[in-house]
């Protein structure tokens, strides 16, 4: 998974009897410092910086997502050969009817982009877990369908997945916590999806 910068403090170093949580660079303007002589008098919009509770929420979700990723990457490596998302794929398909999904019914569920849908899917052809087939109604449309090798995978696997994400996250929160974080979750994932034409989302691209 790609990670966002670990900082969205000010970008300027802070002096040394600065907290390095500085909400903005040491030398910025105050609000209410008047702008020097002949300069545009029209304020500029100053950068919303994260306050020190802020940038902690901010490093904790950056150090538990990027853990949490590697954690699983590594479980499903070890035991079936496969990263976490691919895994995902193969979830998708078994729970769908005739274990076949549209591409890009798949690539919208996995919120990735086209081309590595594809790529994913072409290497999971070539383990034979996976087939394509050409859409009848649509000539640019393709279907994935989960093989039973690739069923079989799955069900071996699973397993010792739920464990490890059990291990990882569930059995560290109490039932309110996991409440909480799922619909924390949602808001923050839905405010990502904006419904209007032109909306700039992976699955679209």
């Amino acid at each position: 998974m790609t990670t966002a910068p670990s900082s969205v403090t000010a970008p300027s170093p802070p002096p040394a009897s600065a907290s390095p949580l500085a909400e903005q660079p040491p030398d910025a303007p105050t609000a209410t410092e008047p702008p020097p002589a002949g300069a545009d008098a029209t304020p500029a919009v100053q950068p919303r910086w994260l306050d020190a509770d802020e940038q902690r929420v901010w490093q904790a979700y950056l150090s538990a997502t990027t853990l949490l990723d590697d954690h699983l990457d590594r479980q499903l490596q070890r035991d079936a050969g496969m990263p976490h998302v691919y895994y995902g794929f193969l979830v998708q398909l078994s729970e769908a009817p005739r274990r076949r999904l549209r591409m890009t019914e798949m690539a919208r569920a996995a919120k990735i982009t086209r081309s590595r849908l594809s790529h994913a899917i072409a290497r999971l052809e070539r383990n034979g877990w996976v087939t394509r087939e050409d859409c009848p109604s649509d000539r640019r449309g393709q279907f994935a369908v989960l093989t039973d090798q690739g069923y079989e995978v799955l069900r071996r696997t699973a397993p010792g997945h739920v464990e490890a994400v059990r291990q990882a996250l569930f059995d560290r929160l109490t039932p309110a916590q996991q409440k909480s974080l799922g619909e924390i979750m949602e808001i923050v994932a839905e405010g990502l999806q904006p419904l209007g034409a032109g909306a700039d989302l992976p699955w679209l691209r």
